[in-house]
């Protein structure tokens, strides 16, 4: 009778410590869920690629493509001025040779990128780069490119800041409606002294007020500024096209909260690696892609 006790004793204790440990089993999974950013419980869609500006600016077009693939990376900004060639020069068989380039590639062009902007108080210099811009734009139709990057530079002192903005912002409209008729967008890169700032992007954009325009997040120390990064991330949300992203080793930088905050808008564009030139480019892309996933919880 004793050992029958014993017996029954030993198995009610192991059934309450399998119990426990079963609880603690359930506890530490419930904290490691907590602590892994709810915006990405389900997989991520937002794509890399690269600007070659300036990793790739003293590559051609094979040579694009070849490293990109063999970093993985998804699609390319191809930057003016840069080896590539890319550029308005190039007649109809030319542009049409780029396009199918790509087409026959897993790499997508996904934009042009120009160093327009619209903040001079040179009415006529306005006028000459608005025209520019659009001979950029139907370049980027020709060779199947979606979007163009245009860019503020500065807020001149000559000139009260709100009148600045709301010319780069009118201008963008008038862009964005011939850019419509092309089936192109134009991607304002959140860049330039003062127009860098987010809340003075936000002018822009409301000032632009057309579908086909909207913001080229930038990744600078800036966003942080004024009442920090969610803020001045939510002033603009709405109206992010593209990204482009610094070396991810940066800390100063918040970007796992950037990309948590990307894919809880849904965004399925690009983020493009805006990063120095190297000797061995193809493996520095490679671990600036383990990084992008990394900071997603996607390795």
């Amino acid at each position: 009778m004793q050992t029958q006790t014993l017996k029954t004793n030993r198995r009610d204790f192991l059934q309450r410590a399998g119990l426990g440990l079963g609880a603690l089993g359930f506890a530490a999974q419930a904290v490691l869920a907590a602590e892994k950013p709810a915006s990405f419980a389900q997989p991520s869609k937002i794509r890399l690629g690269t600007v070659t500006y300036n990793l790739a600016k003293d590559w051609d077009i094979p040579t694009i493509i070849k490293n990109c693939e063999e970093a993985k990376f998804d699609g390319v900004e191809l930057r003016t001025t840069h080896a590539h060639g890319v550029e308005v020069t190039l007649n109809k068989v030319q542009r049409e040779e780029v396009k199918q380039r790509f087409r026959d590639s897993n790499v997508e062009l996904m934009g042009l990128g120009s160093v327009f902007d619209y903040h001079t108080p040179d009415q006529t210099k306005l006028r000459k780069d608005m025209v520019a811009t659009k001979e950029y734009i139907v370049l980027a139709h020709d060779v199947g490119a979606p979007g163009v990057k245009v860019r503020p530079n500065a807020i001149p002192r000559e000139v009260p800041a709100e009148k600045t903005l709301e010319q780069i912002g009118k201008s963008l409209r008038e862009l964005g409606e011939f850019g419509d008729g092309y089936g192109v967008q134009i991607r304002l890169e959140v860049h330039g002294t003062e127009t860098s700032l987010l809340p003075n992007i936000k002018t822009i954009m409301d000032a632009a007020g057309h579908r086909n325009v909207g913001v080229c997040w930038n990744s600078n120390q800036t966003d942080l500024v004024g009442e920090g990064f969610d803020h001045n991330f939510n002033l603009v949300k709405d109206k992010i096209f593209t990204v482009h992203m610094r070396d991810l080793y940066l800390d100063e930088y918040p970007f796992r909260k950037l990309l948590t905050g990307l894919n809880e808008i849904g965004f399925t564009g690009f983020c493009l690696a805006e990063i120095p030139e190297s000797n061995d480019a193809v493996r520095v892309m490679k671990y600036f892609r383990g990084l992008f996933l990394a900071y997603q919880n996607l390795l």
